[in-house]
């Protein structure tokens, strides 16, 4: 007997998807089944028929095929949230690699059994009169505390449980005994987790802005392609303070008029908070949020929510995509430049491309927005398949910031060791003076880094990559390496530069905490806030620091990445970007992209309202085309120069690239199974267009007792790199290796 097989899930929920079931799929059904259907299968002992999911088809049985049951038939109109987050972890799986399951577990909302949350409501049972009369007999015999509810409830014959337990003080047994007496009766009911802050829903002074005439413009036509049942992909290309927002919100109006639900992504959870204000005060309660700060039984009910068509507005970072819409319209990515839209665990999906196919499987539109489009959109609309709108000018009427380089080369030369340059130090001092605020911006990205002169600027590089080479510590031999963490080259680390013999040739060494501890020697008047990783950790932390400096209850704030995102203050008119470098030379061939795009985003958060605003960039490569385009707010020369680059030296978007990562608890067996990985696509892939780098030890070659090997495989089509994908799992397969012992990530957004 042979033929064909499913394996089908009987309870689609996240916690029951590791246990699939395997079927025969009978010759009535051959060619007609696909992942996702709706089908009735035999179960159990006595073969009951039941509903199930067909995960996938395989043609391996495994189990004896001979003992296997058949599928009975197809459910006839199955349902479609289901049926569709069955096929998008199936295209997940296919596109990115991992096992089903775990691409399943993506997807799938959480449905645990959680103790579900009652609210209880004290209901006055006797009339006004006749309520007020018992408050005062009550008071006389000094039941005080029965006096104290019998006269809330008759001013409000209905009163929430936790106000009479809390604020009136009545205890649960003052309670029983009225309820018993026949005074009283108390009511429970379901409830959802609440999930916005407490004070949102008093936020009520919003007033619908009128959109400019290029803003109109783009909600105009995205709408008509949508009523014509066009369906495409938009880039809404907008200087920072444009109104993308503004369009974003017009946009989803329009389709919730149209009967259509949509979701907003934003890249960090900083964000969500003033996201978050902003459309409470437009949409109320049909909008909700979700993120990884929320507990599990939060992230239920609002799935749950979703399902039951109670909202019709998801914000969050990406995993917000999942949400079960039924009525899906319209798909929002903000700021879809940013790297945290690519999940660094199995499967390595970028959420802008399963959103892209989430709208063609919903019929709903897809749209980004950036004041500094990733270079893969930005070329995809120069290429056709996106279609670029831009917006050019600020929403308030005022000016882009003048921008300052300041070149650290020439301040260390003339004595200034000091992490502020003087143009920056003076600046600060002015904006203390005139009660304007400042933004101080620490690039950390790539701390662990490049090595670089302080006196010329030479930064140590990979002779074969063209990345900078990261420095590995030998803490025993009290000795450094520099190591490409693409091709493996490494040398020995260097005391004096090859360039020009300088001794001031090291790695940075600061930090937020030392800059806010020296903004308070140097300017001990000045109120000033932190927003790192360490003053972040609380639930709420991001929303009251942020609160505080919008507040102005601070003159600086000091941060990482996270302080310079979409953040609106009207009295900022400085900022001063702190080493720019560290991200200019992370050894990373998007560095260059990630620079400019910090920069561009840090220098837009000045001069916002109508107060003109100051830029301060300090650095080492003032000459470097990142750093002069960022300057200049020029994303068009900035593509140009680096589209470039990326085409010379076969870099997405322009060619595809594959990171093949082994994982194995043996140092010997990991480097033999990661070489005979590399064999196997040498020996079936006769292609000169394919490029192959190593396989050698991973950046961080040991990670809890795991070692870890690398290799990158480059080619023009993405579809050879999904093929290659294909035959490597078919290997694993057939070695018999763990399936988690190997992960593919396909243009990734970080070295390994």
């Amino acid at each position: 007997m042979t033929g064909r097989f499913a394996n089908i899930i009987v309870d689609i929920s996240h916690e029951k998807v590791d246990r699939p079931f395997q079927y025969r799929i009978p010759e009535a059904l051959e060619g007609q089944l696909e992942v996702g259907m709706a089908v009735m299968i035999p179960f159990g002992l006595g073969n009951k028929r039941i509903k199930g999911y067909v995960m996938e088809i395989t043609d391996r049985a495994e189990y004896d095929e001979h003992k296997l049951k058949a599928v009975d038939s197809i459910v006839k109109d199955g349902v479609s949230a289901q049926s569709d987050s069955m096929k998008l972890a199936g295209w997940i799986r296919e596109n990115y690699g991992s096992t089903m399951i775990a691409a399943l577990k993506t997807v799938l909302p959480v449905k645990r059994k959680l103790k579900q949350v009652v609210r209880k409501t004290i209901v006055c049972k006797v009339d006004t009169d006749t309520a007020a009369a018992s408050a005062e007999e009550f008071a006389k015999k000094h039941q005080n505390a029965k006096a104290r509810l019998m006269h809330e409830l008759a001013r409000q014959p209905a009163l929430p449980h936790t106000l009479v337990t809390g604020k009136l003080n009545v205890t649960a047994q003052t309670i029983q005994a009225l309820e018993k007496a026949g005074f009283i009766e108390v009511q429970a009911e379901g409830a959802y987790r609440k999930v916005l802050p407490e004070n949102i829903a008093a936020i009520n002074n919003w007033q619908k802005k009128q959109l400019s005439e290029h803003q109109r413009a783009i909600v105009d036509s995205i709408m008509q392609d949508f009523k014509a049942d066009v369906r495409r992909t938009y880039l809404i290309h907008g200087v920072t303070g444009s109104g993308k927002t503004e369009v974003y919100m017009e946009l989803i109006e329009q389709m919730m008029d149209e009967g259509r639900q949509a979701i907003m992504l934003i890249p960090e959870i900083a964000l969500t908070y003033q996201t978050l204000v902003r459309f409470y005060r437009r949409f109320g309660d049909r909008v909700s949020v979700m993120n990884s700060r929320l507990s599990a039984g939060e992230r239920s009910d609002q799935y749950e929510r979703a399902a039951r068509g109670d909202i019709d507005i998801m914000i969050g970072p990406r995993s917000a995509l999942f949400t079960p819409f039924e009525r899906l319209g319209l798909v929002i990515i903000d700021e879809e430049h940013e790297s945290s839209y690519k999940s660094e665990s199995m499967p390595k999906y970028h959420a802008r491309e399963v959103a892209g196919e989430l709208c063609r499987m919903k019929n709903a539109s897809l749209v980004l927005g950036s004041a500094t489009p990733s270079i893969e959109s930005y070329y995809r609309a120069k290429m056709g398949s996106i279609k670029l709108f831009t917006l050019k000018e600020r929403l308030a009427g005022g000016q882009l910031p003048q921008v300052y380089v300041e070149d650290l080369r020439s301040e260390l030369k003339s004595g200034n060791r000091s992490i502020f340059s003087r143009r920056l130090y003076g600046l600060i001092n002015d904006r203390l003076k005139k009660g304007e605020q400042t933004i101080l911006f620490l690039n950390r990205r790539g701390y662990a880094g490049f090595v670089s002169c302080r006196a010329c600027g030479h930064v140590m590089k990979c002779p074969h990559c063209d990345v900078s080479l990261s420095e590995h510590t030998d803490r025993y031999r009290n000795m450094s390496r520099l190591v490409c963490h693409y091709c493996g080259f490494s040398m020995q680390g260097v005391t004096n530069c090859p360039q020009c013999g300088s001794k001031y040739i090291l790695g940075f060494r600061a930090g937020t905490q030392q800059i806010e501890e020296l903004l308070h020697r140097e300017f001990p008047s000045a109120r000033v806030l932190r927003m790192d990783a360490d003053t972040t950790k609380s639930k709420d932390s991001y929303e009251q620091i942020l609160s505080q400096f919008a507040n102005e209850e601070a003159d600086i704030l000091v941060g990482t990445q996270m302080i310079v995102k979409g953040h609106d203050f009207a009295k900022v008119t400085l900022v001063g970007i702190l080493a720019a470098d560290m991200s200019l030379h992370a050894g990373d061939y998007r560095a260059g992209e990630r620079t400019f795009q910090l920069l561009t985003q840090a220098a837009g958060r000045a001069g916002r309202s109508t107060l003109p605003g100051e830029v301060v960039i300090q650095t080492y490569q003032p000459e470097h085309y990142a750093v002069v385009h960022a300057a200049n707010q020029d994303y068009e020369h900035f593509f140009a120069e680096e589209i470039a680059y990326r085409d010379l030296m076969m870099y997405p978007p322009v060619a595809h690239m594959m990171a093949v990562l082994v994982l194995s608890d043996d140092e010997k067996a990991g480097a033999v199974q990661a070489q005979a990985l590399a064999a196997r696509v040498k020996q079936q892939f006769d292609d000169k267009r394919l490029v192959m780098i190593g396989p050698t030890e991973a950046c961080i070659g040991k990670i809890n007792d795991v070692y870890r090997y690398i290799f990158y495989i480059k080619h023009r089509e993405y579809q050879i790199l999904t093929a290659v994908k294909d035959a490597l799992e078919q290997t694993i397969h057939a070695m018999q290796w763990n399936t988690d012992s190997v992960q593919f990530d396909f243009d990734p957004m970080n070295t390994y």
